[in-house]
């Protein structure tokens, strides 16, 4: 089987950020109280590239296995704040942050956590799809399973076809397994990616605009995906679309300039926000 790209396996090796100092204490009211499980909690969290402020003092609670969006202009921090959800700025120079992110109750910045092991608790599907251009449809699903010491053929044909099943790819590829992955058309190949996140069974499954150069068709097979997703993982998505906010997700976050302005739930966000900020984004008047 080909092997990954070195970018691929330095992140293994990366030295990991840790937090610089103790994160001062929330006020009960940044956080909504509902009596369900929270995949993540996060206080008074900041980030830093160099010195540059890219994320400020965000509180939020996102709740399992449910779908969260995350809406803004550009450059007002959500990428930032998603890619940090598994540590995927651990290879950025300068990075800093302060603060307490914890996964279903692990602080993912604390000592002796690894960033490889939070990445395959948090999966990550990017903007642009990304199949290893060198490897079959089915050594790209399994690539996360062999690289974390798993060989048993049985085992992997059967989570080769549970994960191309549960990103509903199985039924158009399952002939076609030993072509590149890059023989794919573009939301395919989209969904063999979000399939090799879901072999090596996250808790949680992030989504970077995932349909962003996608055609409206292959948009709106990944948005079906993510409702069925939701039913096993905590989904959360960043996108620009309003439209697939509102379809796709149960909560919304709104950033603006690296701040969080408003955290609820979806329906309420999109027809009765709090904040007059929300209200001029969410209507079109600004971003």
């Amino acid at each position: 089987m080909s092997t990954l790209p070195e970018t691929a396996r330095a992140s293994e090796a990366a030295e990991p950020i840790r937090a610089s100092a103790t994160p001062a204490t929330a006020s009960p009211a940044d956080l909504p109280v509902e009596a369900e499980e929270i995949a993540f909690e996060i206080r008074n969290f900041s980030m830093w590239y160099g010195q540059r402020l890219a994320l400020q003092d965000v509180t939020i609670r996102i709740a399992a296995r449910k779908v969260t969006a995350i809406i803004g202009p550009s450059g007002c921090g959500k990428s930032t704040f998603i890619r940090a959800l598994n540590r995927m700025h651990d290879l950025t120079p300068g990075t800093r942050l302060e603060g307490s992110l914890k996964h279903f109750g692990e602080n993912l910045y604390g000592p002796g956590v690894e960033a490889s092991v939070v990445r395959r608790r948090v999966g990550m599907v990017f903007q642009k799809s990304n199949p290893f251009p060198t490897m079959s449809i089915a050594d790209n699903v399994l690539v996360g399973l062999r690289l974390n010491g798993v060989h048993d053929r049985g085992v992997l044909q059967a989570r080769l076809e549970e994960s191309l099943r549960m990103a509903a790819l199985w039924d158009e590829v399952k002939d076609l397994l030993n072509r590149p992955g890059t023989s794919l058309s573009g939301g395919q190949q989209q969904r063999l990616c979000i399939a090799r996140s879901l072999a090596v069974q996250p808790e949680t499954l992030l989504m970077d605009e995932p349909c962003s150069a996608l055609d409206p068709i292959a948009t709106a097979k990944i948005e079906e995906l993510i409702q069925t997703l939701r039913e096993r993982f905590t989904v959360v998505i960043v996108t620009h679309n309003m439209q697939q906010a509102a379809r796709c997700s149960d909560r919304t976050a709104f950033f603006y300039m690296g701040r969080l302005i408003e955290y609820g739930d979806t329906r309420n966000i999109f027809t009765n926000p709090g904040n007059p900020q929300t209200e001029a984004y969410v209507s079109g008047r600004f971003g």
